[in-house]
């Protein structure tokens, strides 16, 4: 591609997001900078890169509240910088108030993967906002999010998670540097394919004042969540998270959340190893200790085809159907 056509494509596409954002309510551009990333999982390691403390004698901690994403710790560990570090969990570092003197790089994911919640820091100072599922379908917008560093993913707002790209909402011109530089060293900055791909989707997402798309995605979302809550309802064995409802300033109204994950708990004592007790229902999730909780928790998604989805309620239903009937299959 042309440099000159590239440019405004990328000049376009900034265009586009911000216009996005703006319609939604859900984050703070104005005045900010942006970053595109491949996916928002590239992204997120320039993020920590970006606020890590390069001259200091010690790296930079790394924490993340539990349960979370896997990928803050299997990318941090994995690139082995030695600039900062994986230290785990931040509940457990402020309980020991170990963290006075010690330079803190917080992820905050809200709402949170695996569990919905919409989360805050723990720890404050420097933090990464992952905001993959800060959109109406999967969660009331109460205010618009303004902090320094915010990761956003087209896989969660139209799907297309195959496109691979995010990108970055970046107060501090240091910080945009910064990222901005991983990213160019990492993969030459982003295919220009890709970004045509996204503003071609953005420019058609933005239609109608940006109502359809979200409309059509709660609704399926809305749906969903009912039916499941309906089985979960009837069971002793199995529980979910609790959804508390939020004013949502994007449909103007106060609704129930609609989180992309279930985070099934096995309520049993003796039924430690959830994931086991679902598979022999013919039921395959992700385990807890895959987001540093406990086994006893599974996430199961509920972003996937109407299909599956049916698959995915009719082996819950009757997993529950055997519990009630006194004949399990564990």
């Amino acid at each position: 591609m042309h440099t000159m056509t590239a440019l405004l494509c990328q000049i376009e596409l900034e265009k586009y997001i911000r216009k996005m954002h703006s319609i939604v309510g859900n984050a703070v551009t104005e005045g900010r900078y942006l970053v595109f990333g491949i996916g928002s999982s590239q992204l997120l390691n320039a993020a920590v890169y970006a606020l890590s403390s390069e001259n200091s004698s010690t790296p930079s901690n790394v924490l993340a509240s539990i349960p979370f994403y896997p990928m803050y710790k299997a990318q941090t560990m994995f690139f082995n910088s030695e600039n900062f570090q994986f230290e785990g969990d931040t509940n457990s570092w402020q309980s020991n108030n170990s963290t006075n003197n010690m330079d803190v790089v917080e992820f905050v994911t809200s709402p949170n993967n695996p569990d919905g919640e919409l989360k805050t820091p723990v720890l404050g100072g420097k933090t990464i906002y992952d905001h993959a599922y800060f959109w109406p379908h999967f969660t009331p917008i109460p205010v618009p999010s303004d902090h320094d560093l915010m990761i956003f993913t087209l896989s969660k707002l139209t799907g297309h998670a195959g496109t691979r790209f995010g990108w970055a909402v970046i107060k501090d011109k240091d910080v945009y540097q910064k990222v901005l530089n991983y990213i160019s060293v990492a993969d030459l900055g982003i295919s220009k394919d890709t970004q045509l791909r996204v503003l071609k989707l953005l420019k058609k997402a933005v239609e109608g004042d940006g109502k359809p798309i979200f409309e059509f995605a709660y609704n399926k979302m809305r749906d969903r969540w009912e039916r499941l809550s309906s089985v979960f309802s009837k069971s002793t064995r199995f529980s979910i998270q609790q959804r508390h409802p939020l004013h949502c300033n994007f449909f103007n109204e106060t609704r129930l959340p609609s989180p992309a994950y279930a985070w099934v708990k096995c309520e049993r004592e003796e039924e430690s190893d959830c994931g086991a007790v679902l598979e022999a229902g013919n039921i395959k999730g992700r385990a807890g200790s895959k987001f540093s909780a406990k086994d006893r928790y599974v996430r199961l998604s509920l972003i996937k085809s109407q299909d599956d989805f049916e698959m995915l309620l009719q082996k819950l239903t009757e997993l529950v159907s055997l519990e009630n009937s006194g004949v399990e299959t564990m």
